[in-house]
């Protein structure tokens, strides 16, 4: 069963940031508490490493068993491993390379100098997404899905009018047209994020509004590819009072 998606809109920008850290670190807890371990998946951009900065900075982030948490990534530029423009350095620097994980927790996709093509980097990442699901599965039981939006709508790698958006059997494809550069890059399919628990939609700025209003009042997933996103449960869409501007009133819920 999916729920209805909620729009909690905050002040601004800082405060959502805070708002959504403090509650990944609560949720955290109670999920760890209920089964004893947890599937992430981060996004990157200015707000979702800003979210795991301040998870860095909070006094409760070592009241968190990090070991029971494994952290994946919803997409990924295919550039060198110590490329500024990736993700993964990106969350490390944030969060990761301060708490007390096990390397073997934090799955980040290949990157363009660990001497595979781009179509095996996608496989790869594939076969360890397997290694971690249960038998009947190809994917974990994602617990929380953080995702961003792009100001054309589009959510990981997984663009407008391309064919991403569309793949209903891979896990992982290799994107080699992203009109946002660079052009290659990696990402899950839109069936595994919608497949997460949870989906935590981190929007901030005016240039967001147009495509988080449409997606919401119902356009197509393929010219709105955000309109496409909804968790197995739950669906939120956490935003400043910017990036709400176009969402319709009825979808607004007050933040908690």
């Amino acid at each position: 069963m999916t729920h209805d998606r909620r729009v909690l809109v905050h002040d601004d920008k800082a405060a959502l940031i805070a708002s959504v850290a403090s509650r990944f670190i609560t949720k955290m807890a109670d999920i760890l508490h209920e089964q004893g371990h947890a599937h992430v998946i981060l996004t990157g951009g200015s707000v979702g490493t800003g979210v795991l900065e301040a998870i860095n900075a909070s006094p409760d982030r070592d009241g968190v068993d990090w070991a029971k948490i494994d952290f994946w990534w919803g997409d990924e530029r295919w550039v060198p491993r110590a490329h500024a423009d990736r993700n993964e350095g990106q969350a490390r620097a944030a969060l990761l390379d301060h708490i007390d994980i096990p390397a073997a927790n934090v799955h980040s996709f290949p990157a363009s100098d660990d001497g595979l093509d781009l179509d095996a980097a996608a496989d790869r990442y594939a076969a360890e997404l397997k290694s971690k699901a249960a038998p009947d599965s190809l994917v974990p039981q994602f617990d929380v899905t953080f995702l961003g939006v792009g100001p054309d709508g589009h959510i990981a790698s997984l663009f407008p009018h391309l064919q991403g958006i569309r793949e209903n059997d891979l896990t992982v494809i290799a994107v080699l047209n992203s009109p946002k550069p660079p052009a290659e890059r990696l990402s899950l399919t839109r069936w595994v994020l919608n497949s997460s628990e949870r989906i935590w939609l981190v929007v901030s700025g005016t240039d967001k509004a147009s495509a988080l209003g449409l997606a919401l009042a119902g356009a197509s997933r393929d010219e709105v590819p955000v309109a496409g996103i909804r968790g197995r449960h739950y669906t939120d869409f956490f935003v400043d009072g910017e990036a709400a501007a176009e969402v319709p009133e009825n979808l607004i819920a007050q933040p908690q």
